[in-house]
């Protein structure tokens, strides 16, 4: 296995949103490929409970559009109400990220598809060990279809704000109750030259070692 290429692979697979080319189409055969490849995934007790609605239909975009900027800005104005202290990571990029997601929020519609991964089952009423595994059978698959789009040349940005409308959004798009949406990814061909890896908190000062707290 070319580890040079994982690598790179695991390590600029980013959430894309104002370089996402909108105006591109992309072939539902792509799409298709890497959801392919997406149910390669780990999934709990091996149910494969995942199913991927992927959302083309030009009014349908629009009115989730409307609902997740609808959601955004409600997540925006609590934000500025709490915003990061100085010293925390997020901190200093805290302006560019804003920018950025806004602009998605006002141009989610205009992506070439949108892609809500799904799981059998509902969590409201259950326990933390079913949480976890409900959700633990799809995020994985989630993020392995990011991992695809982006070995060809695709991004996506992975958005959860729409949940905030989960009820609205099934019905416009017919999902059952008994299903869980567990992400909206607006899915399009990237424009520019390639990504970077982010800078992060080095793993040394987060991980600690048979006890919390506790370094190697």
């Amino acid at each position: 296995m070319d580890l040079k290429t994982v690598d790179k692979l695991l390590t600029t697979t980013r959430t894309v949103r104002k370089r996402l080319d909108f105006e591109r189409p992309v072939p539902p055969e792509i799409i298709m490929e890497c959801l392919n490849l997406a149910i390669q995934a780990p999934t709990g007790g091996n149910s494969q409970g995942w199913r991927f609605l992927v959302v083309t239909d030009s009014e349908k975009k629009a009115r989730i559009g409307e609902l997740y900027a609808k959601s955004f800005f409600i997540y925006a104005k609590e934000q500025q109400a709490n915003p990061p202290a100085p010293g925390e990571a997020r901190a200093g990029r805290l302006g560019r990220v804003a920018s950025s997601a806004t602009y998605l929020a006002r141009n989610m519609h205009r992506a070439p598809a949108l892609v809500i991964p799904c799981i059998n089952g509902r969590v409201e009423n259950a326990g933390q060990m079913n949480q976890a595994g409900l959700y633990g059978s799809i995020l994985p698959a989630a993020w392995s279809f990011m991992l695809a789009l982006r070995a060809r040349g695709l991004g996506a940005a992975w958005t959860t704000l729409h949940l905030r409308y989960a009820d609205q959004i099934a019905e416009l798009l017919g999902i059952p109750d008994d299903i869980t949406q567990a992400a909206l990814l607006p899915v399009a061909y990237f424009k520019g030259e390639d990504f970077k890896p982010a800078k992060r908190v080095p793993a040394e000062e987060i991980s600690w070692w048979n006890q919390w707290g506790k370094l190697r």
